[in-house]
């Protein structure tokens, strides 16, 4: 453990910092992601290109593990477990970026596809007194994201929304009991190596 916490901070100090056009990069971002009744964590790995000095084109590959809200039946709304949500989003970011310091402010957004992952709901709105698996009605949605936050000497940190429909959920015999409310915020922080250096 030590030796990868060692080459990470090797990376980032032989990285300084980054945004120069023509260049590649690539982040990795860890965050958590906050739910009533709970909460989940995220990851994201994005390689990057910068168009200009203060922008940049790239593709999030995501996962997220989070808590969701179900409607039942119409009636009353639970709070259930999920395996997880991966993404597959193109996105663009955009950076306040002031001469002769390593502290860029950004703003950015993206579109992209989203898998959803079966239920767990731990209620008797089902099965009384036990835990049902439920499926979504659909596997995947089409969905985007708005984020901002700031970057500093390699390091990366931001708030993130991921706007989702609401989906169909199922019992194993194809029946729709409810709706999933699939959209989530996170608070990611991470680094990121490549990409050049500041233009002056």
């Amino acid at each position: 453990m030590r030796k990868i916490i060692l080459l990470v901070v090797v990376l980032l100090f032989a990285n300084g910092y980054s945004q120069e056009a023509g260049k590649f990069r690539v982040g990795l971002d860890f965050g958590y992601v906050p739910a009533g009744g709970g909460g989940g964590g995220l990851v994201s790995l994005e390689p990057k290109f910068n168009i200009k000095d203060n922008m940049n084109v790239g593709l999030r590959l995501g996962g997220a593990a989070v808590v969701r809200d179900l409607v039942i039946n119409s009636n009353d709304e639970f709070t259930a477990k999920v395996a997880g949500i991966s993404s597959f989003a193109g996105t663009y970011d955009y950076y306040f970026h002031k001469s002769g310091s390593s502290f860029a402010p950004y703003i950015g957004g993206g579109v992209g596809y989203y898998s959803l992952a079966n239920v767990e709901l731990d209620d008797t709105a089902i099965n009384e007194g036990s835990s049902t698996e439920l499926n979504p009605a659909v596997s995947g949605v089409f969905g985007g994201l708005v984020r901002g936050g700031f970057e500093w000497a390699g390091f990366r940190m931001g708030l993130e929304y991921n706007f989702l429909p609401e989906s169909d959920i199922e019992d194993v015999n194809g029946t729709k009991v409810g709706t999933a409310k699939n959209a989530y915020v996170g608070i990611h922080i991470g680094f990121f190596v490549g990409g050049g250096k500041w233009g002056k």
